[in-house]
């Protein structure tokens, strides 16, 4: 009889405990409803995620977000940005599954499937703490802060042939075309949709671009679709100069590699932001609602930081690889692109093909 007495009391126990246990993952801030969120989340038992971000980087969030919610598995899907957006696209007119969370650097892509709604509006709990131009309609959101670098190997190339701003680069292109013939690695803008992406912006902001093509051209670009890529060869020596370098991959890299070095231009540094959006047609859409909380919130910014080495975008996290942080070191010449319509330009294909012509025209013309 005692132990029956003792079992009923344990089984009353946990049965009272059992919704302050639920509420009890709520983070502070958020509304009490949000506990709602939560167990339906768990019922759906898992999120599935298309990222261009490497595993590697994208191990620790994955591993903290199951402590915070282990009845919720991630199904993690790693892939270039042009492959990401094509598979999606292919499976949403299937009608098939496909991802609950796109979250990919190529930002104009993710803007274009935004703006054909692609996207689950929510307004996150999170949104406040992020700055204006890091959200667009409660529909796409900014989840990095990252410069946009030139990568030199510094076994290779010293003093004055180290260009320090997008102009310079002209500069050190012509006077050194001899030794640079051939040594000088970006991406390919007809495969890789971030490439494309970051020369539209540069065109934007620099104000000698064209000639800054040329100059480009009379050294012999070698072009690729990725920036692992273009890392390993600047490593190696096979090239010696590389720009519109992500500074997280490139500082990550320098960590274990002492040839490489860095240079965020002086005259002004694009600052690339991962966007990430909730799949409107998601089959775990709390789940999705969940991991993009989680990825805006302080805690996984704090990760997004100081683990995954991407760049935190919230003020309120410090360390080197923030938005605070760089700040202090790169002051006025940050240009984060903004998450909107503006990315929309040059995906009209008219334009976009004028663009082609024109850039493959000058590079070809000074050789």
């Amino acid at each position: 009889m005692k132990r029956f007495h003792t079992t009923l009391v344990r089984s009353l126990v946990a049965l009272a405990l059992a919704p302050a246990l639920t509420y009890a993952q709520v983070p502070a801030g958020y509304p009490a409803s949000y506990a709602d969120t939560i167990a339906a989340a768990k019922k759906e038992g898992k999120v599935v995620i298309y990222s261009t971000t490497d595993t590697v980087a994208a191990a620790p969030l994955i591993s903290d977000f199951k402590t915070l919610y282990p009845g919720i598995s991630v199904e993690y899907n790693d892939m270039n940005s042009t492959e990401l957006y094509n598979r999606f696209i292919s499976e949403q007119a299937a009608g098939g599954g496909s991802a609950d969370i796109l979250w990919s650097s190529s930002m104009d892509l993710q803007i274009k499937l935004v703006s054909d709604g692609s996207a689950l509006s929510y307004a996150s709990p999170e949104v406040a703490n992020m700055p204006a131009w890091s959200v667009w309609k409660n529909e796409a959101f900014g989840t990095t802060y990252e410069p946009i670098s030139i990568v030199y190997n510094k076994r290779l190339l010293s003093g004055d042939e180290i260009p320090q701003s997008h102009e310079d680069m002209i500069r050190v292109f012509t006077q050194k075309a001899d030794k640079l013939k051939g040594k000088v690695t970006t991406y390919d803008i007809e495969k890789s949709g971030v490439g494309f992406m970051l020369i539209t912006q540069d065109s934007k902001y620099n104000p000698k671009f064209w000639d800054f093509v040329k100059a480009l051209g009379s050294v012999s670009p070698r072009v690729q679709s990725s920036s692992g890529t273009m890392m390993e060869r600047i490593s190696s020596g096979e090239n010696v100069l590389g720009f519109n370098i992500f500074m997280s991959y490139a500082a990550l890299r320098a960590k274990k590699d002492p040839s490489i070095g860095i240079v965020n231009p002086k005259d002004y540094t694009l600052v690339m932001s991962r966007v990430m959006f909730a799949s409107k047609g998601a089959k775990n859409p709390n789940a999705a609602k969940l991991w993009l909380d989680y990825m805006l919130s302080k805690r996984g910014q704090t990760i997004v930081a100081n683990q995954s080495e991407l760049g935190s975008i919230r003020a309120d996290v410090s360390g080197e690889m923030t938005a605070a942080g760089l700040a202090k070191t790169l002051g006025a010449s940050l240009k984060p692109i903004p998450v909107g319509p503006e990315l929309l330009i040059y995906l009209d294909q008219t334009k976009r093909l004028e663009f082609i012509k024109q850039w493959t025209t000058a590079i070809k013309g000074a050789k």
